[in-house]
């Protein structure tokens, strides 16, 4: 069985920047141990899989530590192998996931994706959270992830965290963000996932699901530019709807093979 998988640095135009996602397409799905596999010999956050049924293409993402239910930077990768290989007159690309439907347009250099807003549930900040990143959080919400907001955003890019710790905390993923102290954006962030097997996620689309709107009402506007403070770094261009969040970016193709030719 032969697949086509492609590597794309998602929420970047520069290459070895962004987050890396691998995007697999495929003309039926193999076995959930198979894709775990890949995804775990890929070691990236995310490996992507799609396959087209009529006008719609199903979309999974896993990563090397399991399956997720919703995937930012990867949707990004696979809306950007779609539009340039397999989709190429398409305006609009509509997928099939464990979250619903998630629809993507292609507007110029940019690939605008519609997500679920996630929702601001308000906790207590612990003692557990301050010794997980080393700095007590001003603020902490959570839904799917936990979002922890910081003084400052020198704050957030000298986190002197503990994954361990980490691990512990509520949430799939741990969000850091703080105020901007560059004019070109609003928000600065950092995301770890070391209940996945990934320690720090360089570029995450699905977290400002969660980011974004919590900037939108902090700051009173709907239209957001977010700038990730990982190692590699991105770029998320955001408009929060209401139940809804619009979230776009560049992305660049980084590799084209196939693999799995013996299976």
């Amino acid at each position: 069985m032969g697949m086509k998988q492609y590597i794309v640095d998602a929420f970047t135009d520069t290459l070895f920047k962004g987050n890396q996602a691998a995007v697999c397409v495929m003309k039926s799905w193999p076995a959930d141990r198979l894709m775990q596999s890949i995804a775990r010999e890929n070691n990236f956050s995310e490996t992507a899989f799609t396959v087209k049924e009529g006008n719609i293409y199903h979309l999974r993402w896993f990563t090397p530590g399991g399956e997720v239910d919703f995937c930012g930077h990867a949707t990004l990768g696979t809306s950007y192998v779609l539009f340039n290989f397999y989709e190429t007159e398409a305006e609009r690309i509509t997928y099939s996931t464990k979250v619903g439907e998630l629809s993507v347009e292609r507007q110029d250099s940019l690939y605008v994706m519609n997500f679920p807003a996630y929702h601001l549930n308000r906790v207590e900040v612990t003692d557990q959270m301050t010794r997980a990143i080393g700095i007590k959080p001003l603020e902490a919400y959570l839904d799917r992830d936990l979002l922890l907001v910081l003084p400052k955003a020198d704050d957030v890019r000298n986190l002197r965290f503990d994954l361990n710790r980490i691990r512990k905390l509520d949430g799939l993923t741990l969000a850091v963000t703080a105020p901007s102290d560059n004019a070109e954006y609003d928000s600065v962030s950092r995301v770890f996932v070391p209940k996945l097997n990934v320690n720090e996620d360089p570029v995450t689309g699905s977290s400002h699901c969660m980011i974004a709107p919590y900037w939108s009402r902090r700051l009173g506007k709907s239209r957001l530019t977010c700038f990730q403070a990982s190692e590699r770094s991105g770029i998320l261009y955001v408009e929060c709807l209401g139940e809804r969040v619009s979230i776009a970016g560049k992305a660049v193709l980084y590799s084209e093979a196939e693999i799995l030719k013996d299976f």
